[in-house]
């Protein structure tokens, strides 16, 4: 996040089936705005992208830069340090899930998102809100960075925020591969160039294209070929690459997903299916050639069907195999016949894949977050809003009504102040620290799961991630509405060891109706999917109506030798008005004393432009010691006050207008390293001499 620093259509019938559209370009549509109205953009780092080696000709459009992947060196890549995600990917457990529809180890999902142009695409969020800031990392498997396009570049590495937040929740994520059909510009020359060998016959570009993933830290490619014109040599030609792609990867965890577009012949063949055309591209005679495969649109139930009975012959799980769901322009509306994928009754069939659900966002007039946030809820919970009862009648399947949530907090501390990675302030400790918009999606806490199992006997509130007040970041849980009985909201579900100093803490407040709040700590699972979490409840504070924030810290000394396996709220209306009560963070921690990151090192500017009245500039600083969740940037001015500029996970920064501040000589900047409980170091300072 950089803050300015001034004051598939559905399955075609099986009789005559008419040829479905190739997988359109991901730049046509741009979910996302510029980085800002007014900022320069000559030290403005972006997302990288590339041709395999031989550049289009003629001359790239406006904004655009072409490159060659074969010429590719971390040495040479100057947004390197922008682009480079830091967060490990978290290992998930899979708790027993809020209803018995939703299964565990059957069907999986993929996502194929489109967050921003292939150029042009920021590194580290923007100053925008209207942003795709996806939360429901429970129920993805793999992400793919989405996008290419013949006039811009064709290999995609996903941006730094992105794999940040996926890795927090244990979500992998893809860089995309993307070899267009000609009538989008494709070239078969860029296919032959993504093959081509050296004179002792190895693959470059395959050695290249591990090398982009683990100086970025993504977790592999997803390889799309579209491009017609091939014969069954180029084919041979492909499979080995992918072989050689997969064996390169294979020592850092790397991964590939293969998209059924070309198959053995070398022509492009959409198939629909997993089969005798293009099976080799998944499992061949020597084994494992790509990990995962995405069956076109073009699927029915029988090929589906016949797909995972390949699998199984092949001694592959079926549910490598991800069914093609298009979302782009219906998304809940889109027709689905979702029993041949996931059937409610008897085994999944396979496994689906999302492709653009960022749909979401884009469809909307009113693209503020909190409209944002209750339709992509909607998409991935259903329309009950609840994921332990499902509607039945509602004719989009949504993810929590199929698939088991997995989750990531088994280890102390813990904190969490729910926030999304966008919003239209930043706050700290309740107070807005800065009045404008942003999205970075590294700054995302690890927010629950399932939202929102609420168990009552009276009427349901409304539970909702808001952006009216926040504690820190840009949003907060807002529980509200006529409470006619205690309402129980889950939150986390973790694998956490309890001792004698495990003290659990609430920052909340209620603007509306007074209200009694009392915690839930979970300390066995349900004994089967479907029921109640039993959790164990303690009082936490009774709280009248007022805005300010209050903390309440519960002792959990009584449950020492325990595991905590989920937690959750209890809030009891005291009177007879609707109340509205508001969670800004939640906290789990042994008391015994922690100490406070180290600060980082060496912070340098090392870069600035000057433009009219404004500078951008490039800030980079030594990493500091472990544990540090992510920095803070923020602007010291002459009277002494601070402005916050923004944060990132990684060690280096960009601000694209940072203007002088009356007759200042210099522009002073601080960095904080800050901690899984959001403790902050002392500040490293550098100076910017106008």
């Amino acid at each position: 996040m950089a803050l300015p620093a001034g004051p598939a259509p559905a399955p075609a019938p099986t009789a005559a089936p008419a040829p479905a559209p190739p997988l359109p370009e991901a730049a046509r549509t741009t979910p996302t705005g510029p980085p800002t109205a007014d900022a320069p953009a000559g030290l403005a780092p972006y997302a990288s992208y590339w041709f395999p080696d031989s550049l289009p000709a003629g001359v790239p459009g406006p904004g655009i830069v072409w490159r060659s992947l074969k010429a590719w060196t971390p040495h040479s890549d100057p947004d390197l340090a922008h682009n480079t995600a830091t967060v490990p990917l978290a290992p998930r457990f899979t708790p027993v899930p809020p209803h018995r529809g939703a299964r565990t180890d059957q069907a999986r999902i993929a996502s194929l998102v489109s967050f921003g142009p292939t150029a042009q695409n920021p590194s580290q969020g923007s100053a925008t809100a209207d942003y795709y800031a996806l939360t429901h990392w429970a129920y993805i498997d793999e992400l793919v960075f989405w996008g290419g396009s013949s006039g811009e570049g064709i290999v995609l590495a996903p941006n730094a925020p992105v794999v940040d937040a996926a890795h927090r929740n244990g979500v992998r994520v893809l860089g995309n591969v993307f070899l267009p059909p000609a009538a989008y510009g494709g070239d078969l020359r860029w296919t032959r160039d993504l093959v081509q060998r050296d004179a002792l016959g190895r693959f470059p570009i395959a050695e290249q294209l591990v090398r982009v993933a683990c100086a970025y830290g993504f977790d592999g490619w997803f390889v799309n070929a579209e491009t017609e014109g091939g014969d069954s040599e180029l084919a041979s030609l492909m499979r080995r690459f992918l072989r050689a792609l997969r064996a390169a990867g294979a020592p850092h965890g790397l991964r590939i997903t293969w998209y059924d577009a070309m198959n053995t012949t070398g022509r492009v063949g959409w198939q629909g299916a997993l089969n005798e055309l293009n099976q080799e591209f998944f499992e061949d005679r020597s084994g494992r050639v790509a990990d995962t495969m995405f069956v076109d649109f073009r699927w029915t139930p029988q090929t589906l069907a016949d797909s995972g009975a390949l699998a199984d012959r092949l001694g592959r799980s079926r549910h490598e195999l991800w069914a093609a769901v298009d979302t782009e322009s219906r998304g809940w509306d889109s027709p689905v016949r979702w029993d041949a994928i996931i059937p409610r009754e008897g085994g999944h069939v396979v496994s689906y894949g999302f492709y653009r659900p960022e749909w979401t966002l884009g469809h909307l007039t009113d693209r503020s977050p909190g409209a944002f946030h209750r339709a992509d809820d909607r998409f991935w919970t259903g329309r009950s809003l609840n994921p332990s009862r499902p509607d039945p009648e509602d004719p989009w399947r949504a993810p929590a009504t199929a698939v088991a949530d997995r989750a990531t907090v088994a280890s102390l501390p813990f904190a969490c102040s729910f926030n999304t990675g966008h919003g239209e302030r930043w706050y700290e400790e309740g107070e807005a620290v800065s009045d404008t918009p942003w999205n970075h999606l590294g700054l995302q806490d690890r927010l629950p799961g399932r939202r929102w199992v609420v168990d009552t006997a009276g009427a349901r509130p409304a539970v909702t991630l808001d952006f009216a007040r926040a504690w820190r970041g840009g949003s907060s849980l807002l529980v509200a509405g006529r409470l006619t009985g205690p309402a129980a909201v889950g939150l986390h579900a973790t694998r956490l060891p309890l001792s004698g100093s495990t003290v659990l803490e609430l920052v909340h407040a209620t603007e509306a109706g007074p209200v009694a709040v009392e915690v839930g700590v979970a300390t066995r699972e349900p004994a089967a999917p479907g029921e109640p979490v039993p959790y164990t409840w303690l009082r936490s504070q009774t709280l009248g109506a007022g805005p300010a924030w209050r903390r309440a810290r519960v002792g959990l000394s009584a449950l020492a030798g325990e595991t905590a396996y989920g937690f959750a709220v209890r809030i009891t209306g005291l009177g007879k008005r609707a109340v509205a009560w508001r969670l800004g963070a939640l906290s789990v921690r042994d008391t015994t004393a922690g100490r406070r990151p180290a600060s980082p090192a060496a912070l340098t500017v090392d870069a600035s432009a000057r433009h009219r009245d404004a500078a951008e500039v490039r800030l980079s600083w030594r990493r500091a010691a472990w544990p540090v969740r992510h920095y803070t940037v923020c602007r010291v001015l002459p009277d002494g006050a601070r402005r916050f500029l923004g944060g990132t996970c990684g060690a280096a920064f960009y601000l694209p207008a940072v203007r002088q501040a009356g007759r200042e000589r210099a522009a002073v900047f601080e960095v904080r390293a800050v901690d899984e409980l959001y403790a902050a170091s002392l500040p490293a300072r550098t100076t910017l001499v106008w």
